[in-house]
């Protein structure tokens, strides 16, 4: 533009050429076109590092391994280039990790739960250090909680907590938000999670719907990771550990004294009355509990047992050839048929075992040898004799010879 302006007022190439520091044969080219001119950009020749730049975003994604780590990785894989290409790629991932900004956003009343579980150790008197699991369920909106201490993460101690929970809390949240918990999902298919298929049983009676975090981002269910470190640090910190019993005790009347009565830091008012504006909106409790005992389904053998766990358990004789249902919970194996209670036993510790008395069935009557009747196969009998043996008539050998002779008509 500047080019055609200078020239319109009159003049030279050249003048126009000293004027804005370019070369004549640059000033006619503009002259003589009637486009603008604009930048191509030349074929790059590609880095040697590009076929492992997905990979080393995927090793960033799961921790902030240095770039040596990941040089021995790659190298493993085919990767022939220096160190410093690869050190001046990882060293701008990292700084556009930390330039990322997250979001803060609030949930409203009774929409979302968030849960996790932590772990607390403890040191015996002998020296033995023992782990404890402590399972957290926090509102979204009021960021009122539930906090229970267990020896195990089960599937079934895990839909217990939340029976508890959601008694304690007076409601059940719309959605509940989870990491990648075995006792939630057990794998994944072509990128999709597979839930467990009882623990969604489970949230459909309870009319809940879980929700899972992406992999490796602790931050998007932040309104339960900043309680743990509360819980650690208010609670648990300088806690002289009895038993569990006495520790849920004490954890629960820590949250009524201390943990819903303070201000908290987000929204500025006190987690108690939060609470008691959100529980209206929680979903109502449903009428029957869910039976939460892990269910399986087992064939019962000619010898009237059973097998699971390395174990063998004796059922009715009626049952043999039959499958029966299975409920196992807090060490004791329930054995149903239909709704009818079959057997109950305690689970021993040791594997190899046959548990129960075996039933004893009925005196057998003795049976017969089979013997063909009058209503069994009545065609493969004689026509007038009823028996496969039908009598025959006898004639002596001479009337035979007569017949050859032509002495008597055949049809006779």
């Amino acid at each position: 533009m500047d080019i055609a302006a200078l020239k319109r007022s009159g003049h030279s190439i050249r003048w126009i050429a000293r004027k804005l520091g370019i070369h004549r044969k640059t000033v006619k080219k503009y002259l003589e076109s009637n486009s603008f001119p604009a930048y191509h950009r030349k074929d790059i020749k590609p880095s040697i590092l590009e076929p492992y730049h997905q990979i080393i975003r995927d090793f960033l994604d799961e921790d902030e391994y240095q770039a040596t780590w990941i040089l021995t990785r790659i190298k493993r894989m085919g990767y022939s280039g220096s160190y410093d290409t690869l050190k001046v790629f990882v060293r701008s991932i990292k700084e556009q990790k930390r330039r990322i900004a997250y979001q803060r956003f609030e949930t409203e009343p009774g929409l979302q739960a968030q849960v996790d579980w932590g772990d607390f150790k403890v040191v015996e008197s002998t020296g033995k250090t023992t782990t404890l699991y402590a399972f957290v369920m926090v509102l979204g909106f009021s960021r009122a909680m539930y906090v229970e201490f267990v020896e195990r993460c089960t599937l079934e101690v895990f839909m217990d907590c939340h029976l508890r929970a959601f008694r304690h809390l007076k409601g059940v949240p719309a959605e509940i938000l989870y990491d990648n918990m075995k006792q939630v999902v057990v794998g994944r298919e072509n990128g999709r999670p597979v839930f467990n298929t009882e623990f969604l049983h489970f949230a459909r009676h309870y009319g809940f719907t879980p929700r899972l975090c992406p992999p490796y981002s602790p931050w998007v269910k932040g309104k339960v990771e900043r309680p743990m470190h509360y819980v650690r640090e208010s609670f648990w910190r300088g806690y002289g550990f009895h038993s569990l019993e006495e520790t849920n005790q004490d954890v629960a009347a820590w949250i009524a004294e201390t943990a819903h009565q303070r201000i908290h830091g987000t929204h500025r008012q006190q987690v108690q009355a939060r609470w008691e504006q959100e529980q209206p909106c929680l979903g109502v409790l449903p009428p029957s509990e869910y039976d939460t005992s892990l269910k399986y389904f087992r064939k019962v053998y000619k010898d009237c047992l059973l097998s699971f766990g390395g174990n063998r358990y004796y059922v009715p004789y009626q049952e043999a050839g039959r499958k029966v249902l299975l409920k196992v919970k807090a060490g004791v194996i329930r054995i149903y048929h239909d709704d009818e209670l079959l057997a109950l036993y305690q689970i021993p510790e040791l594997k190899g075992q046959t548990i129960g008395i075996p039933d004893k069935p009925p005196p057998r009557t003795p049976r017969q040898t089979p013997r063909y009747g009058q209503d069994r196969g009545k065609a493969t009998r004689g026509l007038t004799t009823g028996t496969l043996y039908p009598e025959v008539y006898r004639r002596p050998l001479e009337e035979y010879d007569r017949y050859a002779a032509g002495g008597a008509p055949w049809n006779s």
